[in-house]
């Protein structure tokens, strides 16, 4: 049998893995590899193959690598490796070794006769009532701490780190080591370390680690044997140790680890000799316990400020609240609910991208300006944010909590957004000084939730209602408003949105251009005191020519849309349309325009 016996640049082992027959292991970053070594940037996700011959194996640089791979100090594509050499990836040694038949596959394997161990299962309870006799050096051991969690800007360097502080707490102890515990009860040992460089490798107990870990309750365990009683099959029960103990870490790696040690007690196993040393060796797994649970909740609180930061730039802080401290992740799965979807696009950006391509960083920054207007009006306003659709936004109100107010909500935030870009339309000084903006709302069934992991969440809405805001706000050019709004929306906001914050214009009957059923369309307006161009009578006096249009009554209409002040933008679509035509509906008007493209 043989194995690949992985150490980093310091010499420190931190795998081993069994060379099987009928196929080769990969070696890459990516973590399905087989030989997963995500802490070394300078190897590639997938780098290499190792295939196991007769009695050598062979290596294959990838084609996608982008890093070499060294054999004997030269880069090489494809290589044999007799028993004993090494080939070099990044900063990561792989060697290959023989193991005799009686040797344990990776050297975690218990063998099938272990010598006679005195364990002891450890409960919190029970570590409560446990005593330090050296309490002092313990406290200035764990001072150190926070300097050591800080300071890892890696989980490799962090489990360098632990292990040694490891070692400088629990002075019994020869070795250190984190183990991990896969799916398939596989023992993988991430990192170890000695007392002393020169006492050679470090191989744990894989009874141990399961006695600990694979419960239903992982707790801590430790365990006692006669080093006279061992064989050459017992990796750990060895005459360096005549002790060991594995302590559960919650949150450490994505699998199921926990803290090794072992170390020599110098004493004969018997009860009266065990007994007495009990007091040593309980506060040393009360010590293992305790920064096994200071790591977790430190490591949990990272993961916790990473998905809330994750999340923040998606959700309104009362949604955050909502979502209460844990992160509740039911209440972000997927779901079919009502929901109001915003598409807010900036105007004339590619006019603008090709006029500044002596300043593309500055385009950007103003850019990056415009697309925080949005996402901040979304968000105060109670709305979730969706990925960036290049130089537009994608909002929408009724998810994660149904609302009775998401329409409402999410008028008042185009209003807003319209606000912000009005008041620096002119201020030559301003970034946003020439930016416009069209928004188009719409209101239906859509599914809704998160995708990815909380850690790199995403959130997202689709369905046929996110793809008519969509099309709504590509309309907003032709019929020259900043705001449209579909028919649903605007029956919810009618009777509703105070008209001293919001005034709806019904503007036309439409199909756009990928659809198959007409849509009315809605002008949403600012109040008359915030915008005075256009008075309530005159949008009724609009509305009585949008109805006249639709009927057929294109004299009337033409009356009626002509009264409006020229400032109105509006009306000359509807005008065209009309004076295209000699004022006379075509013998197959129905009262639908229809849009033969995007």
């Amino acid at each position: 049998m043989y194995e690949v016996i992985a150490t980093n640049a310091e010499g420190h082992l931190w795998g081993r893995f069994s060379l099987p027959a009928n196929r080769p292991l990969i070696v890459g970053r990516a973590p399905e590899c087989d030989i997963s070594i995500p802490h070394d940037r300078y190897v590639s996700r997938k780098q290499a193959t190792l295939q196991l011959q007769s009695d050598h194996v062979v290596v294959r640089r990838l084609m996608e690598a982008t890093n070499p791979v060294f054999f004997q100090g030269k880069e090489i594509d494809v290589c044999r490796v007799e028993i004993g050499q090494c080939v070099v990836v990044g900063s990561t040694v792989l060697q290959v070794v023989a193991l005799q038949e009686n040797e344990a596959v990776q050297g975690l394997t218990p063998s099938a006769a272990e010598p006679a161990v005195s364990q002891v299962n450890f409960s919190s309870q029970a570590l409560k009532k446990v005593r330090y006799p050296d309490a002092e050096n313990r406290i200035e051991v764990l001072t150190h701490l926070p300097e050591v969690i800080a300071g890892a800007r890696t989980e490799a360097e962090l489990f360098v780190r632990l292990c040694k502080l490891l070692l400088r707490g629990i002075v019994n102890a020869e070795a250190a080591g984190i183990v991990e515990l896969t799916r398939d009860d596989t023992v993988r040992l991430l990192h170890w370390d000695r007392r002393r460089e020169t006492a050679g490798e470090f191989r744990p107990s894989r009874r141990l680690v399961q006695e600990a870990l694979a419960s239903s309750q992982p707790h801590s365990v430790l365990q006692v044997w006669d080093p006279q009683q061992t064989t050459q099959l017992d990796h750990t029960f060895t005459v360096d140790f005549d002790w060991a103990s594995c302590t559960p870490v919650e949150g450490l790696s994505l699998q199921r680890t926990g803290f090794y040690l072992a170390g020599q007690r110098n004493l004969p196993v018997n009860e009266t000799a065990f007994d007495l040393d009990r007091t040593h060796l309980d506060a040393d797994v009360k010590f293992t316990e305790l920064v096994s649970q200071i790591i977790g909740a430190v490591l949990k609180s990272r993961r916790w400020e990473r998905q809330r930061s994750g999340l923040r730039q998606f959700f309104a802080p009362p949604i955050l609240a909502a979502l209460g401290d844990d992160l509740d992740t039911a209440l972000l799965e997927p779901c079919e609910c009502d929901v109001t979807v915003m598409f807010c696009d900036l105007r004339g950006f590619s006019q603008k991208a090709e006029g500044a391509s002596d300043d593309l960083l500055g385009l950007l920054d103003r850019v990056s300006r415009a697309l925080g207007v949005m996402t901040q009006q979304i968000l105060s306003h109670g709305g979730v944010t969706g990925d960036f659709q290049g130089d537009a936004t994608l909002g929408f109100w009724g998810w994660p909590f149904p609302s009775t107010d998401l329409a409402v909500n999410a008028c008042r935030a185009a209003l807003a957004i319209r606000c912000e870009f009005d008041s620096k339309r002119g201020r030559k000084d301003h970034p946003l000084s020439d930016f416009a903006m069209g928004i188009g709302l719409a209101h239906g069934r859509a599914v809704a939730g998160k995708i990815g992991t909380l850690e790199q969440v995403k959130v997202t809405v689709f369905g046929p209602v996110v793809n008519l805001a969509s099309r709504l706000e590509g309309l907003t050019k032709q019929l020259r408003v900043p705001i449209l709004l579909d028919d649903p929306t605007a029956q919810l906001i009618r009777q509703r949105l105070p008209p001293e914050i919001g005034r709806l214009r019904k503007l036309a009957r439409v199909l756009p251009y990928g659809m198959d059923r007409p849509v009315v369309v809605h002008e949403l307006l600012p109040g008359e005191k915030d915008y005075p161009l256009l008075s309530d009578s005159q949008i009724q006096t609009y509305e009585l020519g949008v109805e006249k249009f639709i009927a057929g009554d294109w004299e009337e209409a033409y009356r009626c849309l002509h009264s409006m002040p020229s400032s109105d933008r509006a009306q000359d679509f509807l005008i065209h349309q009309i004076a295209m035509n000699n004022r006379q509906p075509p013998k197959d008007w129905d009262g639908t325009i229809r849009f033969p493209g995007k």
